[in-house]
């Protein structure tokens, strides 16, 4: 589940055929469920617009269109983009950097990121805050799912709360929670997935 800009690990991956995150992320489908069920818990209905960011070729982003949500999913990779394209033509998907999101993708009120954020340097992991920053409305949510630091770094990259917060300056955490292993093999399934979801930084007099 690590992304990158062009040219660098994640395209080469792509060039290379070697998508595992693909995997992980059918193995995750139910929980990926879960989490959103209760975001969506208490929202009006359709529930808004959302941006899922670092899509791929849409392991995700068919199953927010399903739920009602207006989604633009959004990957550095052409040519995910392409056959998320092919494979769900009524979704629109977009060519775009999560580190430098275009203002013309609109503005959101949700941002489903899984993986993305984990893989980027830190300089990066805050201009992808930026970005998700300016194209939040008020009072959206950010749903992370990002894998912890462990001693196979070198296979799987992770962020912690304090890397998030970090990058995130403008939002708060509203939550956290363990996510479910189940089915995602090793070594996914020593790296302590978490799911993080945050909201706007309320000012407080």
């Amino acid at each position: 589940m690590t992304r990158g800009r062009p040219g660098g690990k994640y395209a080469r991956m792509y060039r290379l055929g070697m998508t595992p995150w693909e995997g992980y992320a059918a193995a995750a489908a139910p929980s990926v469920a879960a989490v959103l069920d209760r975001e969506e818990s208490g929202r009006e209905r359709p529930p808004g617009r959302a941006l899922d960011l670092g899509c791929g070729r849409g392991q995700y982003t068919p199953e927010l269109a399903r739920r009602g949500w207006d989604v633009v999913g959004v990957d550095v990779v052409p040519r995910a983009v392409e056959e998320a394209r092919r494979r769900d033509p009524g979704i629109r998907y977009e060519v775009a950097d999560v580190t430098d999101l275009p203002v013309g993708l609109g503005t959101f009120d949700l941002f489903l990121d899984i993986g993305c954020f984990q893989g980027l340097d830190p300089a990066h992991r805050a201009a992808e805050a930026r970005g998700v920053t300016a194209l939040a409305n008020p009072g959206a949510t950010v749903l992370m799912l990002a894998f912890g630091a462990s001693k196979w770094r070198r296979l799987v990259e992770g962020a912690a709360e304090h890397d998030i917060l970090t990058a995130f300056t403008a939002w708060e955490l509203l939550d956290v929670r363990e996510a479910d292993t189940a089915g995602l093999g090793f070594p996914m399934n020593r790296t302590s997935p978490r799911w993080y979801r945050l909201g706007p930084r309320t000012v407080r007099a």
